[in-house]
């Protein structure tokens, strides 16, 4: 039995997934995750030299997927604001195309995601994306992103993305009293579309976003608020730590998803590592400090590389989530370090 069926965590969790932030600069300010009063002024984005270059990128899959990492997804930011990012993607499937991995996947904002771009991203290999879309009113869309932009963009990248073959999810955050009039309108537009739109909780992650609980329009909420209008039936989960809850339409439109970070936490199926612009490892989410495998990557001995991840992996015991829903989490003010952006690491 190889490394990749026996690395586990102290929970017993597998590493599978690998999400790589390319960069940690975005076009949009969401107030979820980049709020402009946070991110402007004295803050500091990464310079282009501290970022990883594409080859010590493939250089970590090249070395992770034998610890068991089979998927890897882009993120940012906005990924799409890396410069050539089809060539990173390029090498990571010729270095997948063997069989190494099952999945190479990315989530973005959409208004990017041109025809000739998304061509080129499925020419290079890229197997799915994932879109960002909160609303599909243009008043409460503007108030959520913060740019001048509109979800008509957002839409125009899907549909790129589907005339090149791609394959696409819909990520919507759902807020209280800010886009839940959105639900069944975005469950309308995708219902039948080939697109599975999924919905998320709004999460703590960070410590910009103002996130309270009252905040938050749960889950089951969300399936409430669909269900009467159009039929859902519970679907099976597809594979071990698949994060969202599936439910299809009893018409056969389609499915949904429902993400439920806070009401029903998944850490005890967490697969996932991230990865971010500058080299940095985090075991979950809502870490508050990561791990700086750029130094060692650069130093130039894989044997040290894989000692390092395979230590961090066997000794991580991240349960955030499920402290927060026993109410045994100690909120960001009470802890020394504020809990990384999720701009930083991406989703």
């Amino acid at each position: 039995m190889g490394a990749q069926d026996t690395l586990k965590d102290t929970r017993g969790r597998a590493l599978r997934d690998l999400r790589i932030s390319v960069t940690d600069r975005c076009n949009f300010r969401c107030t979820y995750c980049m709020p402009k009063d946070a991110f402007a002024g004295d803050h500091r984005f990464l310079k282009r030299t501290d970022l990883l270059s594409f080859e010590e990128i493939v250089r970590c899959v090249e070395l992770l997927a034998p610890l068991g990492v089979r998927k890897v997804r882009l993120t940012g930011g906005e990924p799409l604001l890396r410069r050539d990012l089809p060539t990173l993607v390029d090498a990571l499937s010729a270095f997948g195309a063997n069989g190494a991995l099952d999945d190479i996947a990315m989530t973005t904002n959409g208004v990017l995601l041109t025809k000739p771009v998304a061509r080129r991203l499925i020419e290079a290999g890229l197997h799915r994306v994932t879109v960002s879309l909160d609303s599909l009113d243009e008043a409460t869309f503007r108030r959520i992103v913060d740019v001048d932009a509109k979800p008509s963009d957002v839409l125009a990248g899907i549909d790129a993305a589907l005339a090149a073959g791609l394959s696409v999810k819909v990520n919507t955050v759902v807020k209280k009293g800010v886009n839940d009039a959105d639900i069944v309108p975005l469950a309308h537009r995708f219902h039948n579309s080939g697109v599975t739109l999924r919905f998320i909780e709004f999460m703590d992650v960070g410590a910009t976003n103002r996130w309270s609980s009252d905040d938050v329009f749960s889950a089951q909420d969300i399936i409430d608020r669909i269900h009467p209008v159009m039929p859902l039936r519970p679907v099976e989960s597809a594979y071990p730590g698949e994060v969202a809850k599936r439910w299809a339409y009893r018409d056969g439109g389609g499915e949904i998803g429902v993400i439920a970070s806070i009401t029903q936490p998944f850490c005890a199926d967490c697969t996932r590592l991230r990865l971010s612009a500058d080299g940095r490892l985090y075991t979950c989410l809502f870490a508050t400090q990561g791990r700086d495998l750029r130094k060692i990557l650069r130093a130039g001995d894989p044997d040290e590389v894989t000692r390092f991840v395979t230590d961090i992996w066997r000794t991580r015991d991240d349960r955030y989530s499920e402290l927060r829903g026993r109410g045994s989490a100690p909120p960001v003010a009470e802890q020394s370090l504020k809990r990384i952006e999720m701009s930083y690491i991406g989703g």
